[in-house]
């Protein structure tokens, strides 16, 4: 990824005149030394079906329900972090992704449009999701008339009692606390990304709506990096292969 970028930064300064020639246009990193890191290299499984159903569960009577399902739906957490009521069209089942708030070393907020034009998108909202933001907002109604003056009241989804903006780490530290009270794997948040993914791609869903979903321009890149079966996805395949053998 380091040298992908590298290059790509390179081709840039080629097009402004910046530098001549891209020196690292035919850098390759030999196969060997690739896999040779990958043996070493920490990979954490994303949640199946079942664990993303036991996280649910585990997390139904948590304030930040809703915010949190948004994560599991495959919002990335900038996503969900810069989400506005007025994103929000409940009674139409649409949510509007526009804006990210993302942490810039861990200390500093910053609110900006969508990465790409793809990530400029429009997705259906579950039903399950659409009552936990129904029940967030009416819990933030109950809450602004509590804090009276004191409440911010910026417009964000996800917010805290005084209608203060949270960032992605103080909702990552709120999902980890659920993880572990409730004996669950820990994984990123964004990792939601890839079980929601993966679970389309297990169930038919086409590959330019999996994309298009996701806020994704490539089709391919999205599968490489989002769609992560396990040996359980691949048990159909097993069974397949027993109808095609039972004969013999």
């Amino acid at each position: 990824m380091s040298l992908a970028r590298l290059k790509n930064a390179l081709n840039r300064a080629v097009t402004r005149g910046l530098v001549t020639v891209n020196v690292a246009r035919e850098v390759h990193i030999p196969l060997k030394a690739r896999k040779a890191e990958r043996k070493t290299e920490e990979v954490v499984q994303p949640w199946n079906a079942s664990e993303v159903g036991a996280f649910v569960a585990a997390m139904k009577s948590d304030r930040l329900f809703a915010p949190l399902l948004l994560s599991v739906m495959g919002l990335r957490p900038a996503e969900v972090c810069g989400l506005r009521w007025s994103d929000i069209d409940l009674d139409a089942a649409t949510l509007s992704i526009a804006n990210t708030r993302t942490m810039m070393g861990n200390r500093t907020v910053v609110e900006k449009d969508t990465k790409s034009m793809a990530g400029e998108r429009v997705l259906p909202i579950p039903s399950l999701v659409r009552e936990a933001l129904k029940t967030f907002r009416a819990t933030q109604a109950v809450e602004r008339l509590a804090a009276g003056e004191g409440y911010e009241g910026g417009g964000h989804v996800l917010v805290d009692e005084l209608g203060g903006a949270l960032n992605g780490r103080q909702l990552r530290t709120r999902a980890y606390k659920i993880m572990d009270a409730n004996g669950l794997r820990r994984v990123r948040l964004y990792d939601a990304r890839a079980s929601r993914l993966t679970y389309f791609a297990n169930n038919g869903v086409p590959d330019h709506l999996l994309a298009r979903w996701a806020g994704r321009t490539n089709v391919k890149t999205t599968k490489k990096w989002y769609v992560k079966p396990d040996v359980a996805d691949l048990l159909p395949a097993a069974e397949a292969w027993g109808g095609l053998a039972g004969g013999v």
